[in-house]
């Protein structure tokens, strides 16, 4: 090696700066030699994310960014802010490493145009969402955590156990997944000993991939009103936005739950209330809002039948751990000139004339 790696890394609350430091031991170092290391962390998520016109989803001050990654050669990231003003400011940069599924907070096209690869870590929390995806089906389907909230206040809920308000067990229910990404196939094997039947809509995942996984591929429409729990697992992208609305929500059985551990953007959240309101739905798991958090007046949180959570389906420690895991391999494929695992801008690859 001709120079010592030069590495910034900006870490946060979740995914601490300790837990890069320890993979760049352990993936890049043993090949490439000691690293340089310099480092700074934002408050995340005790203070909430930022959104710009440039990117979303961040957190810091791109001018300190800015000032930390000037001599570096290699960003490592979670919620930093990596704008055009901050690849400006790092002549010697060569690669970005954000450990994120979508890298919202990068400007991935600034980058691809100075050659920059960004790598990321998708799937690195679909284990943590998958778990959490069960409880919440299971608080919400069976009135856990209503109960528990009640008691808190003193009162005692022994009318759930009455007929026409106690919930039913999943055993022997259908259950669709709307996306059939990594999640919802890591999903299947929870779901299956509960002896849940499982339809899936997914337009880009192959029909030979839900077979091999004994899950019944199904339109949307054929999926809504044959599901008694419908849970969200769609990307979104511009076709997704608002994907599920009033007519989705019509569609459904009467007395179905709906789950949502995706994404606030998914889902058109005024619609869901009045399904809720008139009774049409039995119940909803949330974890995701259109705004985050929510105002306080919400309509939605004034409904007893729905289960909300802070969008913490994916806050495990080890999805943190494995984030800075992926991003650092791929570092090291890199400066050792193997192919990368993931890449989102294989553009950023291709030699410059």
């Amino acid at each position: 090696m001709s120079k010592q790696v030069r590495v910034a890394v900006i870490g946060d609350q979740f995914v601490r700066t300790e837990l890069f430091v320890d993979a760049l031991h352990r993936f890049l170092e043993p090949e490439m030699g000691e690293a340089s290391v310099v480092s700074m962390n934002v408050p995340w998520p005790d203070t909430p994310l930022q959104y710009n016109d440039e990117v979303k989803e961040f957190l810091g001050d791109p001018r300190e960014v800015a000032q930390l990654v000037q001599d570096a050669d290699v960003l490592l990231t979670h919620v930093a802010p990596v704008t055009q003003a901050v690849l400006d400011a790092a002549p010697n940069l060569r690669i970005i490493g954000c450990c994120r599924g979508g890298p919202v907070n990068v400007n991935v096209t600034a980058a691809t145009a100075r050659g920059i690869p960004v790598v990321n870590a998708p799937a690195r929390n679909s284990q943590a969402v998958a778990e959490f995806t069960i409880g919440l089906i299971l608080a919400e389907c069976r009135g856990i955590a209503r109960a528990h909230a009640a008691l808190c206040q003193g009162v005692w809920l022994g009318d759930l156990y009455r007929y026409d308000r106690t919930g039913r067990e999943l055993r022997g229910q259908t259950i669709g997944l709307v996306g059939f990404g990594a999640i919802a196939q890591s999903l299947v094997a929870y779901l299956r000993p509960f002896g849940l039947h499982i339809l899936a809509y997914d337009p880009f995942v192959p029909a030979a991939r839900c077979a091999e996984l004994g899950v019944e591929q199904v339109s949307l429409d054929e999926l809504l009103a044959r599901a008694d729990i419908v849970t969200l697992h769609a990307r979104v992208t511009p076709q997704t936005v608002g994907m599920i609305g009033a007519a989705q929500f019509a569609q459904m059985k009467p007395g179905a739950y709906f789950i949502n551990t995706a994404r606030g953007p998914l889902v058109d959240y005024d619609a869901l209330y009045e399904a809720l309101r008139s009774g049409h739905l039995a119940g909803a798991g949330i974890d995701c809002f259109p705004e985050e958090p929510p105002p306080p007046d919400w309509p939605l949180l004034t409904l007893p039948n729905v289960t909300v959570t802070p969008h913490i389906a994916g806050a495990s420690r080890n999805s943190a751990e494995r984030g800075p895991e992926q991003v650092t391999r791929d570092v090291a494929n890199f400066f050792a000139g193997r192919p990368l695992e993931f890449c989102v801008n294989a553009a950023a690859l291709t030699p410059r004339r």
